[in-house]
């Protein structure tokens, strides 16, 4: 390591990994207090000293229509993207998760500044779908940092540097662990049953799964007459999932991220979106039931690509169906309602679920080292071997992090 300051570049295009790169900030800002961070980011990590290039709120999307309708404007982007890492000799660039927009960026990254280390946070998704995207990081990628202990093989039999770090959201939602008791008292719910409702992240996550959600609830206030909905917003959708949820039965209960796992927490039981959201629900003990649903191009795609039967991460590390899932012409509000009334009668199938999480959330490394310190001492160790690469005495990648 030289001792000029390090230029740091990072691209988070979704809310999720804003959260993962600005816990990545915080502790690279502890151990290379000379850095300066440019690029792609959201409001935590602008919050962290990130000098923003352009907004990322048009990348927060899902599914193969929506990245289509996008594309123009993301290979500008990543365009700009390379740019700037040029401009200011970047020593490394970290892309965390949004895998299309780091494509795209790399591979300019690799033409306009092939000095620069290009770092992975948060792997692409090869044990589910398209294993073939290992090629692709090892050819454009230095190395590769993991949220999941089961990842690291399937990069480094093919010769890439990777290494398990953990996931700092996971973590901190493990730190932060909800006082059930406390949010009853202050919105006066007493026993009532509590439902936790979470659309999703994005906008049209929210859109696509409120109608299905809605008829859920409905149909379930049939049964549990006294029932409450709590609805923990995510950054960016608030608008649209109050105008979505307004005329709810349940009189829902609107919180920020301030009461989040309290409201996870307090709930008897989740209906949520496929995403972090499980995970952070399965850290509050509370039980619940997976439910998606795409448009039918990415839903046709989907199904030809994907190798593995499950969409939450908890059943994918359990290797079994913890939490029921509702995908895509299973998401209807009917049987997500039984299921769901379940959780909420019968003991055994609550008791099941939340007596699952311990093993699997340990698995995940929710209360191991820091997620974001083990990251950010990889970054530092790995910045300068773009620098080597581009002269030729290392290989672009050359097996997993010691």
């Amino acid at each position: 390591m030289t001792d000029a300051p390090l230029k740091i570049m990072l691209a988070a295009v979704e809310p999720s990994a804003d959260s993962i790169g600005a816990s990545l900030m915080r502790d690279l800002k502890e151990l290379a207090p000379s850095a300066s961070y440019s690029g792609c980011g959201g409001p935590l990590m602008e919050r962290e000293g990130l000098r923003r290039l352009f907004p990322i709120e048009p990348f927060a999307v899902m599914g193969a229509t929506d990245v289509l309708r996008v594309a123009p404007l993301a290979m500008r982007r990543a365009e700009e993207f390379a740019a700037a890492a040029k401009s200011i000799a970047a020593d490394v660039a970290v892309f965390i998760d949004g895998w299309a927009f780091s494509r795209l960026a790399t591979t300019r990254l690799r033409k306009q500044s092939p000095a620069t280390t290009s770092v992975k946070f948060v792997a692409p998704q090869v044990w589910a779908s398209r294993p073939q995207r290992v090629k692709f990081v090892k050819r454009y990628f230095d190395g590769v940092l993991t949220l999941f202990p089961f990842e690291p093989p399937y990069f480094t039999k093919e010769g890439v540097r990777a290494e398990f770090v953990g996931n700092p959201n996971f973590q901190a939602a493990w730190r932060a662990r909800g006082n059930a008791i406390a949010f009853r008292a202050r919105h006066r719910l007493d026993d009532v049953p509590l439902l936790a409702v979470l659309p999703g992240s994005r906008r049209r996550e929210v859109t696509r799964l409120a109608p299905p959600f809605r008829r859920a609830v409905e149909r379930l206030i049939g049964a549990l007459p006294d029932l409450r909905v709590v609805t923990p917003i995510a950054d960016g959708v608030s608008t649209v999932v109050r105008k979505e949820m307004r005329k709810w039965p349940g009189d829902p209960i609107f919180v920020d991220a301030d009461e989040k796992y309290d409201a996870m927490a307090a709930a008897n039981a989740a209906l949520t979106a496929s995403g972090t959201a499980s995970a952070e629900l399965a850290v509050n003990r509370t039980p619940m039931i997976v439910a998606y649903k795409v448009d039918p191009l990415t839903a046709f795609w989907a199904r030809r690509v994907k190798t593995t039967p499950y969409a939450s991460i908890i059943n994918v590390v359990a290797n079994r169906f913890v939490i029921p899932e509702f995908i895509q012409e299973a998401c209807e509000g009917s049987a997500i309602a039984d299921a769901l009334l379940s959780l909420f009668n019968d003991p055994a199938a609550y008791v099941e679920q939340a007596s699952a999480f311990d093993s699997i959330l340990k698995e995940l490394g929710v209360d191991g080292p820091s997620a974001s310190r083990l990251a950010a001492l990889r970054v530092l160790e790995w910045a300068h071997l773009g620098k080597k690469r581009s002269i030729g005495t290392v290989p672009p990648s050359s097996g997993p992090a010691p």
